[in-house]
């Protein structure tokens, strides 16, 4: 685990805006920020990177960040800020809505979309930056929860912002266990917006929805089972196999495709915690075939051999 900490006290007033500046564009992303009092001001920050997410800590006095059209012009890989107020409300500007996060709830910021955040008084945010990618391994179109408060007061959300607050504790020591621990916390963020999405009133009403989370639950809760299959999942379900077929037809992918994808996601995660366990043995377990096939489904989804992707993370 690498920790980088950067700090304005012994930053001339007359660069404290650039230098802030740039120490924000290097942890997160390029943004423009605007000062109330550039010479005055203060602030502190602290990284940890734990795998392939990273955590920050920052205290600042009032400022505002944004993610303007041209920050985004060479943006390679989409991005997403998951940001905790800690002190003060903030406000949040994006996709055409805006909404006010005070403390007791977090916000899902879009990095490849243009932005605006704010707070008017001294603020201190906890942040995981987290591509894309990596949370739709586990949610679902996770863009609908985009510029919507979260309310982490009770409940998974409350985890999962508590786990956040944990985190910033972590030793330099803690080496491997930070990567575990970074995809552990990607996990509780998963299940605290899902259960955030259960209040949600469109969601609520739709009954597909309901049954299409169900059948997600039914087969990430069997993926060890040789017997996993679409007949499989509509019996648990209470539902037909063609009503099935139909809900994640609605997701632009079939049922034995999701179940091949959270098949291989989950040993992808084996791998990394279960350094001992074979190949071929993990390749069983999730129920391919033979450790041939594994590995090239393995490398067509992440874009690295199994084998490959363990001596990687070794290192």
């Amino acid at each position: 685990m690498e920790i980088v900490a950067h700090n304005t006290t012994q930053v001339m007033p007359n660069q404290r805006s650039s230098h802030w500046t740039r120490v924000i564009g290097e942890t997160y992303f390029p943004l423009q920020l605007t000062f109330r009092d550039a010479g005055a001001f203060s602030g502190t920050l602290e990284k940890r990177q734990m795998g392939n997410v990273s955590l920050s800590r920052l205290a600042t006095e009032p400022l505002q960040y944004e993610r303007r059209p041209t920050h985004i012009t060479h943006t390679r890989e989409e991005e997403y800020l998951i940001t905790v107020p800690r002190l003060s409300p903030v406000e949040f500007k994006q996709m055409g809505r805006e909404v006010r996060c005070d403390p007791g709830g977090f916000l899902l910021e879009r990095g490849d979309e243009p932005y605006r955040f704010s707070y008017d008084t001294t603020n201190e945010l906890s942040v995981l930056k987290i591509s894309k990618k990596s949370l739709a391994e586990k949610v679902r179109d996770p863009d609908r929860f985009c510029a919507r408060t979260i309310d982490c007061r009770s409940g998974l959300p409350s985890l999962f912002t508590s786990l956040m607050h944990q985190l910033h504790s972590l030793p330099l020591s803690a080496g491997r266990a930070a990567d575990i621990l970074g995809q552990q916390i990607v996990d509780v963020l998963a299940l605290a917006l899902d259960e955030s999405a259960t209040d949600d009133h469109q969601v609520r009403t739709s009954v597909r929805a309901g049954h299409l989370r169900r059948a997600e639950q039914v087969i990430r809760k069997h993926l060890s089972n040789p017997t996993l299959s679409p007949e499989f999942v509509a019996e648990a379900c209470g539902i037909s196999k063609r009503y099935l077929h139909e809900l994640f037809g609605d997701t632009n992918q079939t049922v034995s495709q999701f179940i091949r994808d959270e098949r291989l996601i989950a040993a992808k995660e084996l791998i990394l915690s279960s350094p001992a366990l074979s190949m071929a043995e993990i390749s069983y377990r999730f129920g391919f075939c033979d450790q041939a096939q594994f590995s090239r489904l393995f490398k067509a989804k992440f874009g690295v051999a199994p084998s490959d992707w363990r001596r990687s993370r070794a290192n």
